[in-house]
């Protein structure tokens, strides 16, 4: 290893020459070594887990693409695909961009110069077969296989020129492929267009010696679903290219190409691919990327294209022959472009079909489009690439035993909320055309839409992907992207980690979002950078910005609502200011990749907290009222001024439209016509001053409630400090004062005038408390009376704080972050594995490996144990807290077990008796809550034993209540704890 991390210096730019004494010799060696020990790899840009191979400084057997203010020409083969040579122009453009030289490309001509760029592709360059024919390049590594590419430096490759670098594919994409490679690692992101992310500039570019061998991918086909595209993508598609033409899908194919993506689904919603513009299939074989159409989208018609041209109802039975007329001129219309063909059948629009459809029919349905393939193409449709999508209903006549020859790849589809519904076993027997999976970032439908911005955390996306993967889903990855913008990042890591799931584990998954950071906007700021993308998506995606309402977050129970907007004003101040410290020509990629959806999704989490006080506070007659709801409006207003910033402004109106979706005043599933300012209340305040009490945790006020005003439990180990607001119900300022009942008890202000509100602090001295259970008094007056405030304080002999272990009860539970485990014990092979930043508030944890075969709980099984002290004793409810897997088997459920010390195992199905509306819950809330219950004998300390039976369950939290538990929709914050998991 010592002479790889040489290696890792010397391309990062230490002078080759001085890398511990390497000579060309071993240095070839130690890439030969690097070759074996860390395959070429395009985790991410070219870049991800690999040795670089582009470095700004000169050095023995490296290429001078750059030098001195010139470029290396281009050199191909006029009989190279017209595709390779298109992309060839955009590396010329890449080159340019970089370093601001414009390199010559050149067609069958071999110039007589030190260094040339050799690109071509096995079979169809002669050039470059010649050289794989001298030995002066080794194909064999890449011959034959599925979209692989070489890089490789060849000293005196021809007469006349002194060294070359070849970018050598094994077919079209794989040359594509490499050329992209190289641009992405001279400093050129996939997203420099869509994103306005700006090339890293180099004076020089040099490149080392090699070879590179990429062997192609994991999954065949991999790609992304343009929908849902009105308003912002069409708006925006209209006024920039004139609608869905060649000229637009030019960007979209250069930037699937540049992810390493060959697949796509194009724009379906009043679009047809095929008759909008007639150069959109052909510019799509030229860049080599495949066209299907959508999962209701049979035989490569557009849906919209039944409207323009069919005849009669969209049903089978009825108008069976104009079906196939339709349907045969799809097939005749795709000729030899590359493509897979979707088949199967569903209603009009996307939706079911009929009550009276039946598997018999569907099958013949299947039949008579494989009998059309066949005429209409002449070929054998076993050899015509097809997809059968299981989407919605038709997965239910799947599993009604309806079958599809063997040679079709099944396509497997998500719930439309990121959960897969089916995976074949681990020993299903394989089928010719393999398996696919069909993901969602956006979504039209039930129980709502959500399709404004990124709420996708890509841990949870690698969790449902890894599963697919390993389960032998390979054939497709197809992922609906929207309006591909905002979905930047998420699409980014989708095709990464298609690209060989492989290389990205679940411990790595911090480090990918740094490095994509970095890739995007440099190494000095890339890891702030990354933890602000974490984060934002994290909080985005504990509730989708279009489910969030005034009562999401508890206004009164634990801070809750108060730590969500807090959490967001202090990720907002971070990117800000992140923001004004990048040079100028990072900020509107840096505002479109990071700090719009910080903003946004900040002052709009904040406006429906500010209308739930509002509401609130106009129950209890504040006079800060009216006030709440003129914040409201003005962040309401704020939203439309983000909005307009983004479509107006930002990259002098590049993206306009782009934000025109609707996202605020959602009352059922479909979205407004446009926003609806949440309604808030405004009350008549009298003039004379009047005190009013609340406390934390209740949404009661004083003196008005006759019931004594109680806050939640202190105790040592927790060391809480809770609140009382004393408020005025009138115009007119009063005084106040508080007194503590206790001398131990500490109450601050202790005094004060109010005009509104303020807020008194309450803890407690520890150092002076006496042993045992205290309600501890608190008395705060104003000009007309009097409030106690009772303040329960338990101060236990033992354990003391310092000599607790694991989790301590208070307030009637026991919070847990599943990661935070006292022990684990795995067992041949089999074992709990974290997840980081998976979920709702920390992290996850899920059994490995996920083919494993089920176990059963008890002994020395797979478990996580968790050191608990009670203070109470009788029943527990643990309520664990999961990701919303779905019962991918279709095998009656997923499970897992709970118990306490050696008391009986109890299994837990985390499907059993679950409803649609059960499922819609789920997915609104992201999580799923299963509640056991349990009895503790005596208080004193415990253990919580978590099982594994089943794999794919993903835990996020455990709450332990021995008591009434105040609401909240995140749970309450973890105990106090000492745990050995990791911190």
């Amino acid at each position: 290893m010592r002479t790889l991390r040489a290696l890792r210096r010397a391309g990062r730019g230490e002078n080759a020459g001085n890398a511990r004494g390497l000579d060309a010799r071993l240095l070839a060696a130690c890439f030969a070594v690097a070759i074996v020990l860390f395959p070429f790899q395009q985790g991410l840009c070219g870049a991800w887990k690999s040795p670089p191979y582009v470095t700004i400084e000169q050095g023995k057997g490296r290429f001078p693409l750059v030098k001195e203010g010139e470029a290396a020409p281009l050199i191909a083969s006029r009989q190279e695909f017209p595709g390779v040579l298109r992309v060839l122009k955009h590396f010329q453009g890449d080159i340019e961009r970089v370093s601001g030289c414009q390199a010559a490309m050149v067609l069958d001509t071999i110039p007589r110069t030190a260094a040339v760029v050799v690109v071509g592709t096995l079979g169809e360059s002669p050039l470059v077969d010649r050289l794989a024919a001298e030995g002066k390049i080794d194909a064999t590594v890449i011959k034959g296989r599925w979209e692989a590419f070489l890089l490789k430096v060849v000293e005196e490759p021809l007469p006349g020129v002194a060294q070359a670098l070849v970018i050598a594919g094994s077919d079209k994409r794989g040359t594509i492929f490499g050329i992209f490679d190289l641009s992405a690692q001279m400093g050129v992101s996939p997203w420099y267009w869509w994103a306005d992310v700006p090339p890293k500039r180099k004076e020089a570019v040099y490149v080392l010696p090699g070879p590179f061998v990429e062997m192609g991918p994991k999954v065949k086909y991999r790609g992304i679903f343009i929908n849902d595209e009105a308003p912002a993508l069409s708006g925006w598609a209209y006024e920039k290219f004139g609608g869905f033409n060649h000229r637009f899908y030019e960007k979209v194919f250069e930037l699937i190409l540049r992810l390493k993506g060959n697949f796509l689904w194009p724009a379906m919603w009043g679009r047809a691919f095929y008759d909008d513009d007639a150069k959109n299939p052909e510019l799509a074989d030229e860049y080599g990327v495949v066209i299907s159409t959508s999962h209701h989208e049979p035989m490569m018609r557009a849906h919209d294209e039944w409207r323009r041209y069919g005849s009669g109802p969209w049903n089978y039975e009825l108008n069976e022959a104009k079906l196939q007329q339709f349907w045969r001129e799809g097939i005749r219309r795709m000729g030899s472009y590359e493509s897979i063909v979707t088949i199967g059948m569903r209603g009009d629009g996307d939706e079911p079909m009929t009550e009276e459809a039946n598997i018999a029919l569907l099958e013949r349905i299947v039949r008579d489009q494989r009998r059309i393939l066949e005429e209409v193409t002449g070929k054998p449709a076993s050899t015509i690439p097809q997809v059968w999508a299981l989407y919605k209903e038709v997965q239910e006549y799947y599993d009604r035993r309806m079958r599809v020859p063997d040679d079709v790849t099944l396509l497997l589809c998500d719930d439309n909320w990121g959960n897969i519904r089916r995976l074949p076993k681990p020993d299903a027997p394989p089928r010719a055309g393999g398996y696919g999976i069909y993901y969602h970032y956006d979504y039209v439908g039930g129980p709502r839409n959500y399709k404004w911005l990124n709420t996708n955390q890509v841990a949870r996306v690698w969790e449902q992907m890894h599963l697919a993967y390993e389960h032998g889903a390979r054939q497709i990855w197809i992922v609906n992207v929207g309006d591909i913008k905002p979905m930047e990042f998420p699409v980014s890591f989708f095709l990464n980690y298609a690209w060989d799931p492989e290389r990205i584990s679940a411990e790595e998954l911090p480090e990918y979002t740094r490095h994509w950071a970095e890739e995007q906007f440099g190494l000095e700021h890339a890891a702030e950078i990354g933890q602000l993308i974490t984060r934002y998506t994290t909080y985005n995606s504990r509730r989708k910005p279009e489910l969030l309402s005034v009562s999401t977050y508890s206004l009164v129970n634990f801070r809750e609502a108060e730590r969500v907007v807090a959490d967001y004003a202090a990720l907002e101040q971070k990117a800000r200011r992140l923001y004004q410290t990048l040079p100028e020509e990072y900020r509107d990629a840096f505002y479109q990749l990071v700090l719009h959806p910080i903003e946004a999704c900040a002052n709009l989490n904040e406006l429906y907290v500010t209308v739930g006080k509002n509401h609130l506070y106009a129950r209890q007659g504040r006079a800060a009222t009216n006030a709440l709801a003129q914040r409201a409006r003005e962040l309401f207003n704020r939203d439309a001024e983000i909005t307009h910033y983004y479509n107006k402004i930002l990259a002098n109106g590049k993206w306009n439209h782009m934000m025109d979706q609707t996202h605020i005043g959602y009352t059922s599933w479909q979205q407004p016509e446009t926003n609806i300012m949440p309604e808030v209340q405004e009350i008549r305040v009298q003039e004379r001053g009047e005190m009013g009490v609340a406390v934390e945790g209740s949404e009661s006020w004083w003196p008005a409630d006759k019931d004594t005003a109680v806050l939640p439990e202190f105790d040592p180990f927790h060391k809480q400090t809770y609140y009382i607001e004393v408020f005025n119900r009138g115009k007119e300022p009063f005084q106040f004062s508080v007194r503590a009942g206790e001398k131990w008890l500490q109450v601050k202000p202790h005094k004060g005038r109010v005009a509104t509100e303020v807020r008194v602090w309450v803890s407690v001295d520890w150092d002076r408390v006496p042993v045992g259970r205290h309600r501890a008094r608190i008395t705060v007056s104003g000009p007309e009376g009097k409030v106690v405030v009772l303040a329960p304080v338990h101060n236990p002999s033992e354990p003391r704080p310092e000599a607790v272990q694991g989790f301590v009860e208070s307030n009637g539970y026991v919070a847990i972050e599943a990661e935070h485990y006292t022990k684990t014990v795995a067992r041949e092979g089999v074992k709990w594995q974290r997840i980081p930043d998976l979920g709702r508030t920390l992290s996850a944890m899920t059994p490995f490996p996920v083919t494993a075969p089920p176990q059963v709980a008890g002994g020395d099984s797979p478990r996580l144990e968790y050191a608990v002290h009670f203070f109470s004793s009788g029943q527990v409810k643990v309520k664990t807290y999961l990701s919303p897997t779905l019962d991918f088997y279709g095998d009656g459920g997923l499970r897992y077990a709970v118990s306490f010390d050696e008391q009986p195992v109890q299994v837990i199905n985390m499907h059993e008796g679950r409803t649609f509306q059960d499922w819609e819950a789920s997915v609104r809330n992201n999580l799923t809550v299963c509640t056991s219950l349990h009895a503790i004998d005596k208080p004193g300390q415990h253990v919580l034993k978590l099982w594994m039976v089943d794999p794919g369950v993903v835990v996020q939290r455990l709450v332990l209540e021995t008591g009434d538990v105040k609401a909240s929709y995140l749970g309450p914050p973890e105990s106090c704890h000492r745990s050995a998991g990791p911190e």
